[in-house]
């Protein structure tokens, strides 16, 4: 484990329930779901598809609200915020990987970045800088003004995550985000997100199906019908 995880956990996730009404049925997601998750760590969680990974992700991050329990994030109590507290904590500390990127498809590698960084305030001198910056953290600063349209799944998925990153959230939940890519790729975006953890000491939660993910992680969380079932040490466990 990395030297950033000595401190309070940054995520807390208490006894978390989501139960959705299916015609006259409910059917539970998630059932009593606790987790804790520290400053810089990698998280993988497995799972089968239904398990609850995205379902969990979504609660953590607000897209979605749980039936019942609490989510902490950095010693905050945010499960009931207002929609518009959300909105706030997705653009300053909680940043999101979707499998299907989301990216403005006519807008520039460099536009879907600024565009984000706007949202959140930043001013333009800044923005630029951060854009430039985190694009090259990516490896794209030859493809900066290239369309989204224009790139590889590999170099979308790395917009996506330049994106993300460029508010400096405090959290980073990505939800199979190597799922479409060929497997040299996806072990590049695992690598991007281990060096985004250890450099900037941003949490990193991924909900995956992808083996690799496990040599990259600290730590290794297996959901089974919306429970936790298993817990293990990462390959890079005690900063291996």
């Amino acid at each position: 484990m990395n030297d950033h995880s000595r401190a309070e956990p940054i995520l807390r996730v208490e006894g978390v329930t989501r139960v959705y009404r299916v015609d006259s049925r409910e059917v539970p997601a998630l059932r009593g779901i606790d987790l804790a998750v520290d400053r810089g760590q990698v998280v993988a969680l497995r799972g089968r598809s239904g398990s609850g990974k995205t379902t969990l992700l979504n609660c953590i991050g607000g897209l979605d609200r749980p039936s019942s329990g609490t989510v902490w994030l950095e010693g905050s109590d945010v499960t009931r915020l207002p929609d518009a507290g959300w909105v706030d904590l997705r653009r300053h500390r909680i940043g999101f990987v979707f499998q299907a990127h989301a990216l403005l498809a006519t807008y520039s590698a460099r536009e879907n970045v600024d565009l984000m960084l706007r949202l959140a305030g930043v001013k333009r001198g800044e923005r630029q800088r951060r854009t430039e910056e985190v694009l090259a953290t990516m490896g794209l600063a030859r493809w900066m003004e290239h369309r989204t349209f224009e790139l590889s799944g590999g170099q979308q998925q790395r917009v996506a995550i330049a994106r993300a990153i460029a508010p400096r959230p405090s959290l980073l939940l990505a939800d199979e985000p190597t799922g479409e890519l060929d497997s040299a790729t996806g072990q590049q975006i695992l690598a991007l997100f281990r060096h985004i953890a250890d450099r900037d000491g941003t949490t990193v939660l991924i909900a995956t199906h992808d083996l690799a993910v496990d040599a990259f992680a600290d730590e290794v969380v297996h959901l089974e019908d919306g429970q936790v079932v298993d817990r293990r040490a990462g390959g890079r466990a005690g900063g291996q």
